[in-house]
């Protein structure tokens, strides 16, 4: 399929979504909404797609991509699940985890959306729209985040168009990811469950349903991550990020979280993840502002500090990442 002169807008009728399942299926791109961001679709079978998947993202091709599929049962067909995934799917599917594990030998997904390594990255989305596209495609999709690769992820269909147009085939017009941070990435590849990424699905909740502590993975230098997102400088804006700041330049825009803002802080420049310091709220707001006060041509955004509790832990994941400076080293998740 030749490059897209322009991207097609779907809408989320049965037809629209019956339309992106058949794209999907003959190797077209199609982005699409889930509860967590929206999505880049390539048939993830395709090596030809999975290629202009990487090369509309400019995603370094290292980097593993997540297959979605719309229930567990396609889940199960595509990897080996010792019993905690089996655990963690029964509980958290569908929904916003992703479960990396042994690829099955012979798997239809090719080697490419793997990126070489032979654990495979699984995800059943809850998002409705996103679970009858998979229906309708009827092959598992590789889909990580519809943007630029480093750049913010998108929780908008303009979002998308923003950084995409004319580089991918359609995207469906859906309604605001209710989630706003991608999904929670678990290892299951041995006794122990590995925490490659926070996401929605917490730490807590993962350690009721094994009944034992998550692992950490090693760091290092090494450009292999086992995990889709993991590279340290990710979720870039074009402007600087200051964490935990607690005062504003009169050039900077703040990104704030709770009743209280910083010294400083202008009214036109600052955007309030949760005025009543809802983390789930904020959550779901983080992307969309990053972008607006990007916007702005801040020379910084300083962001207040929060807690890291629960959900909190994946939002300061996503500032971390995108505070590092640009270029930054990797986690090597590649010795799990």
């Amino acid at each position: 399929m030749t490059a897209p002169r322009s991207t097609l807008r779907l809408g989320t009728d049965a037809a629209s979504l019956a339309e992106a399942g058949r794209l999907l299926a003959h190797g077209a791109l199609v982005a699409f909404p889930t509860e967590t961001v929206y999505g880049l679709g390539a048939d993830a079978t395709d090596s030809a797609a999975v290629a202009r998947l990487y090369a509309a993202k400019g995603r370094p091709s290292f980097n593993p991509l997540i297959a979605h599929v719309p229930d567990v049962e396609s889940a199960f067909s595509l990897g080996d699940f010792n019993r905690n995934a089996r655990r963690l799917a029964k509980a958290f599917w569908p929904g916003p985890l992703t479960l990396v594990v042994p690829a099955r030998p012979n798997g239809p997904v090719c080697e490419l959306a793997r990126a070489g390594l032979s654990t495979l990255a699984i995800r059943v989305p809850s998002d409705p729209t996103a679970r009858a596209i998979l229906r309708e495609a009827g092959k598992p999709i590789a889909a990580p985040s519809a943007n630029r690769s480093g750049h913010v992820s998108p929780t908008e269909a303009e979002h998308v168009l923003a950084d995409l147009e004319g580089r991918i085939d359609a995207v469906v017009m859906g309604e605001a990811a209710p989630v706003g941070v991608e999904s929670t990435i678990l290892a299951c590849l041995d006794d122990r469950v590995v925490l490659l990424r926070p996401g929605a699905v917490t730490r807590d909740s993962v350690e009721a349903v094994i009944g034992q502590s998550v692992a950490e993975p090693e760091t290092a230098t090494e450009d292999n991550p086992l995990a889709p997102g993991r590279l340290t400088s990710h979720y870039a804006t074009r402007a600087p990020i200051r964490l935990e700041a607690t005062s504003i330049g009169p050039d900077e825009a703040c990104l704030a979280f709770g009743p209280e803002w910083p010294a400083g802080a202008h009214p036109l420049r600052t955007l309030n993840l949760s005025e009543k310091g809802d983390p789930v709220e904020a959550a779901a707001n983080l992307y969309a502002m990053l972008r607006r006060l990007d916007g702005f041509s801040p020379s910084a955004i300083g962001v207040v500090k929060f807690s890291r509790a629960g959900l909190g832990e994946a939002i300061f994941d996503r500032l971390q990442r995108a505070a590092a400076p640009r270029g930054a080293a990797f986690y090597d998740l590649s010795r799990i």
